[in-house]
């Protein structure tokens, strides 16, 4: 296939959804599309065991929905900086490595360009977090050293990086009518990324862009953090989680936590896994609550239920309104229920982080509260109403204008390849 010369496209690779865009000379970005008319998909793989395919995006989760015998991935882009990215797994009568399945979720973003664009874009710009590793700047690096070989191995010729946020802000450029200084806040699946950035009309054509950029900040908490909170209030005390057993000791958590990770689920299905939560039998007094565990992890739910904890999040916010938890598939009137109050509650820790880092990302780029003009919100849990609420508490004179939550990374990271 030929080499477009003067075309960049741009890959937001997201813990929980991804996207592309194109830019061709100096045109405006344009979406891509990735499953029928949809501009993004969610990082979703389901290696089906009975035609041995491999599905993507909805079809993936459809698919693992819908009962068929085979394995979901989801939030691989978690496992970035871990030691766990290099272990070996069975897929398709094959062991592969978590980077080689990464690798073969960017082979189909590879194809999908080629099909829109007739060929490869000679510029490929992917998004990054500030942080993939918090506080180990050698594992940081690995992180994307290994998403970059990644890249490489799926088809891309050559790649370069650039922040999220960065990204999302060259995007919220391209609609400001006036200079403006603007708090960018990027809430994913994995992360929240942060940046006080000088933006406007008559900068956008500046070829160097470094001195616009006043500060960044990032931390490794996002979407998938807020379902691992709610699932271990509100649905894993149904599997035994804080049970009390017959020495007057808690049953061990660590199986708990792991099946509220959207990343680490998969883990619990292997045969090791699935006795030592069969030895936990004897630290329950109640032997029904053990009998749902088991029933869970024999039947490969973990990801349902933590699709449901999921749905459940955004309906609450959304609606404002209480969203149940059926679990009936696991036993019959068995669920829970999310109220946007209990939300809040429950959601009060992982946010103080969020909002603390926001406003450290402000305090380095030696503004005070009052210096802002605008808090640009994108990513798709930037969303959720109680972190809105926590953001207007933090900069309550500061308006709050929503991108587009999904692809505005995408669009902006083919900005940045000019």
């Amino acid at each position: 296939m030929p080499l477009l010369k003067d075309t960049t496209l741009g890959i937001d690779f997201g813990t929980s959804n991804s996207a592309m865009a194109v830019r061709q000379g100096a045109g405006l970005a344009r979406m891509i599309a990735l499953e029928g008319s949809a501009h993004t998909l969610p990082t979703a793989l389901f290696f089906n065991a009975e035609d041995h395919r491999t599905h993507f995006g909805r079809d993936a989760v459809g698919q693992y929905l819908a009962g068929t015998e085979g394995r979901l991935m989801r939030s691989l882009k978690s496992l970035l900086g871990s030691a766990l990215l290099q272990d070996k797994t069975a897929v398709h009568n094959k062991m592969v490595s978590y980077q080689d399945i990464i690798s073969l979720f960017l082979r189909m973003l590879v194809q999908k360009a080629r099909d829109e664009l007739g060929g490869m874009p000679a510029r490929v710009v992917m998004g990054r977090p500030v942080h993939f590793v918090d506080g180990d700047a050698d594992r940081d690096q690995q992180a994307e050293d290994a998403l970059r070989q990644a890249a490489l191995d799926a088809g891309f010729a050559e790649v370069s990086f650039q922040l999220e946020p960065i990204a999302a802000a060259l995007d919220y450029e391209q609609r400001i009518a006036h200079e403006s200084l603007v708090l960018v806040v990027d809430i994913g699946g994995g992360t929240s990324d942060f940046t006080v950035v000088r933006l406007g009309p008559e900068r956008m054509a500046r070829a160097e862009r470094g001195s616009d950029v006043l500060a960044t900040t990032g931390v490794h908490v996002g979407g998938t953090d807020f379902d691992r909170r709610l699932s271990l209030d509100l649905l894993m005390p149904l599997l035994g989680f804080r049970h009390t057993g017959p020495t007057g000791r808690e049953v061990p958590s660590r199986v708990f936590f792991d099946l509220s990770t959207w990343h680490l689920i998969q883990w619990l299905y292997s045969p090791r896994a699935l006795r030592d939560a069969q030895n936990l039998r004897t630290d329950y007094s109640d032997a029904r609550l053990h009998a749902r565990l088991m029933r869970v992890l024999h039947e490969r739910l973990g990801h349902r239920m933590a699709n449901t904890v999921e749905q459940a999040k955004i309906a609450a916010s959304l609606a404002d309104a209480e969203a149940p938890m059926p679990l009936d598939w696991i036993e019959a009137g068995l669920g829970a229920a999310v109220t946007p109050e209990g939300l809040a509650q429950f959601l009060l820790q992982p946010l103080e982080q969020v909002v603390a880092c926001a406003q450290e990302c402000v305090q380095l780029a030696g503004l005070g509260v009052q210096g802002l003009d605008a808090i640009y919100l994108t990513g798709g849990s930037s969303a959720l109403r109680p972190l809105r609420q926590a953001l207007k508490a933090a900069f309550p004179d500061t308006p709050q204008v929503e991108g587009d939550l999904f692809g505005g990374v995408a669009a902006g990271l083919a900005v940045s390849g000019r």
